[in-house]
């Protein structure tokens, strides 16, 4: 008897050592014909093992990328997809490069900086009021998660004005604005639902 750890690696462990024999009995193969009909025949059987997986739109051809890798590209077949290339296998994925958006108040965030800056750029009017609004209760209440302590409306405003670079100037109190109690309120009822 021989034990599987005394046999050769698996290259995919997930189909098995029958089917990485099978593919390297098809490297064998002297007939081309004979060798591609050989791993047709791999490749469906292959897909029996994960049935599950054949509605994904690319599964047969990860099949044959599959197959290939078992070879060790030392398949000389007539492949129906373009495979993976070997020296693309192994290469480092491309790096991506991190957003470096300096956020001035962390406890507003990045989105609603952005909000901001496209709203102050907004034509006077109804909608802008009601947006300016909107966007103020919001900053009222991520400064009351972060902080738990009592805010004035007046820090509100200028925090909007110096984000929008003085294009929303609004230190005269035309806005009503949640009351931090209720904030705050709903904030601990929120919390005490949850558990």
């Amino acid at each position: 008897m021989e034990y599987p750890t005394l046999q050769d690696k698996l290259i995919m462990p997930e189909y098995g050592r029958n089917i990485q024999h099978m593919v390297q009995h098809a490297v064998t193969i002297e007939d081309r014909d004979e060798r591609t009909r050989c791993v047709n025949t791999i490749v469906n059987i292959m897909g029996n093992l994960f049935p599950y997986l054949r509605d994904i739109s690319d599964f047969k051809h990860k099949l044959w990328d599959h197959v290939a890798i078992m070879s060790d590209f030392k398949l000389d077949i007539d492949y129906p997809y373009e495979i993976v290339k070997e020296e693309s296998l192994y290469a480092p994925p491309e790096r991506i490069s991190y957003q470096s958006n300096k956020i001035r108040y962390l406890h507003y965030g990045t989105t609603l900086e952005k909000m901001i800056k496209k709203v102050a750029d907004y034509e006077e009017g109804e909608e802008r009021d009601e947006l300016i609004r909107l966007i103020a209760n919001q900053m009222k209440k991520c400064f009351l998660t972060w902080n738990k302590e009592v805010v004035d409306n007046k820090k509100i405003f200028e925090d909007l004005k110096e984000l929008s670079n003085g294009k929303l100037d609004y230190t005269d109190d035309s806005f009503k604005l949640v009351e931090s109690r209720d904030v705050l309120h709903n904030t601990k009822k929120n919390r005490s639902k949850k558990k």
